[in-house]
């Protein structure tokens, strides 16, 4: 199948495109832009500089990527977004270049990125992740694989959200969030395991029981965190999934939401 290119499209002589994409009317891919193998951009759309589109990629009407950092201490470094294959970005989506604290700002594979989200510099967002309407990150942000952001959520600089999480709409994240979990509300708070979705996306039942006990442990106990987690090593079985879920409080810069 070959592709189309609008007239009115700009195309940067730097910029390498896929023989079998579609740009459409005023679109603009910038300066040392890669476009993959059937990619899609819809009118309006600009990829400003310096921006790498997997296979599959699909950007829509006035979505503009790998715009300048909003970071004061930015001065002109070479700088990247790269989006993974078959992620879609839908309308007004705004995603930023990195700074030299990671120099990208990067989107996984198979991610869903809705109408009007924010992606600030030196995010990184994992593989099949859902972010919904209206919902900003701030600089420095980590969302791990799959996790789902509901609508109009603010996400705090340098705060990482687990993987399999869910994030209730109009919350305010302003620290790390774990795994396999729920959290609602300003100021945020957990509101017991995903479950829901970790028995969509299969995990086992007996994996997901040990995972509820692990929950209950740090969350549900008077227990502290150095006794919640030497509790969990002797108590649990040791599924990955326990071990990562033990793993994300050594690594939480932020702290924990309770």
């Amino acid at each position: 199948m070959s592709g189309s290119i609008h007239p009115t499209a700009l195309i940067h002589p730097s910029a390498t495109l896929a023989s079998d994409v579609e740009i459409g009317a005023f679109a603009i891919v910038g300066e040392g832009c890669v476009v993959g193998d059937g990619c899609v951009l819809g009118a309006r759309a600009t990829l400003e500089r310096n921006v790498t589109l997997g296979a599959n990629v699909k950007v829509g009407v006035g979505s503009v990527l790998g715009g300048d950092p909003q970071d004061l201490k930015y001065k002109g470094e070479p700088t990247v977004v790269e989006v993974g294959e078959g992620t879609t970005i839908r309308e007004y989506a705004t995603i930023n270049r990195g700074t030299t604290q990671s120099f990208k700002t990067s989107v996984g594979r198979n991610c869903f990125l809705m109408s009007y989200v924010h992606l600030a510099h030196d995010c990184h967002v994992g593989d099949g992740v859902i972010i919904s309407n209206g919902t900003q990150l701030a600089g420095h942000v980590t969302i791990d694989d799959k996790a789902i952001l509901s609508g109009l959520v603010a996400v705090h600089q340098f705060a990482t959200i687990g993987r399999f999480s869910f994030i209730g709409g109009c919350s305010r994240v302003a620290k790390d969030v774990p795994p396999y979990v729920k959290a609602v509300g300003n100021p945020i708070k957990l509101y017991g395991l995903n479950s829901v979705g970790l028995e969509r996306n299969g995990f086992p039942e007996d994996v997901r029981r040990e995972l509820k006990r692990a929950y209950r442990l740090f969350f549900k106990s008077e227990l502290n965190l150095s006794q919640a987690r030497e509790r969990a090593v002797a108590e649990l079985h040791v599924y990955p999934e326990i071990e990562e879920f033990l793993k994300f409080f050594e690594r939480s810069d932020r702290g924990s939401v309770i």
